[in-house]
C-alpha cells in the first residue's frame, strides 16, 4: 500500500489498546489525532521519542488533539511500555500490522545486512474532518514532538 497523503481520507484503524479495549479511529472525530507509527516498545528511539510526545501532551491537548501509537506489539507488551514510562495516551496493538500496511509504513528494513519487514517510523496528523493533514516520514526523534505541535498551530 503507498502512504496516504494530505487531503487524503485517514484509512479506519480497528485495533485494540494497551488495555484490551477496542479503538477505532473514527471514534476520534472533530480532534486533531497525532498517529504516530513506532518500531518496537520499549527499545531506545520508540522510548524517546514517546517520552518526547508524553512531555508535550499538554500542549497537545490545548491544541484539540490526541496522541494515539501503533506498533506491531501486544496488548501486553503495549501496557508494560506504557506503564514503566507514564505514557498518557493510548498506544495500539498492530501484531498483524494491518495498520501499518494501511498506511504505507510496513516496509522492508536491513540491519547489519539481514532484511526483514517493520515499520518505518512515520507519524500522521489526522484533522478533525478525518482526513490526513500532514505525514512525516521517516521521523528522527530529536525534535520530533515540537515539530508536530508545530504544524497543529
Amino acid at each position: 500500500m503507498s502512504t496516504p497523503q494530505p487531503g487524503d481520507a485517514a484509512p479506519e484503524i480497528s485495533l485494540d489498546t494497551d488495555s484490551g479495549e477496542p479503538f477505532t479511529l473514527s471514534s476520534l472525530k472533530g480532534k486533531n489525532v497525532v498517529l504516530y507509527f513506532y518500531p518496537k516498545a520499549d527499545t531506545p528511539g520508540c522510548t524517546k521519542e514517546a517520552c518526547d510526545f508524553r512531555d508535550h501532551s499538554k500542549k497537545f491537548s490545548k491544541a484539540n488533539s490526541v496522541i494515539v501509537g501503533v506498533s506491531p506489539d501486544a496488548s501486553k507488551a503495549q501496557a508494560k511500555f506504557k506503564d514503566k514510562f507514564d505514557l498518557p495516551f493510548a498506544l495500539l496493538a498492530d501484531a498483524d500490522h494491518k495498520a501499518a500496511e494501511a498506511y504505507g509504513v510496513w516496509k522492508e528494513k536491513s540491519m547489519y545486512g539481514k532484511k526483514y519487514m517493520g515499520v518505518e517510523r512515520t507519524t500522521f496528523v489526522v484533522g478533525t474532518d478525518g482526513t490526513i493533514k500532514k505525514v512525516f516520514p521517516k521521523v528522527k526523534v530529536e525534535g520530533h514532538a515540537e515539530e508536530v505541535l508545530a504544524a497543529l498551530g
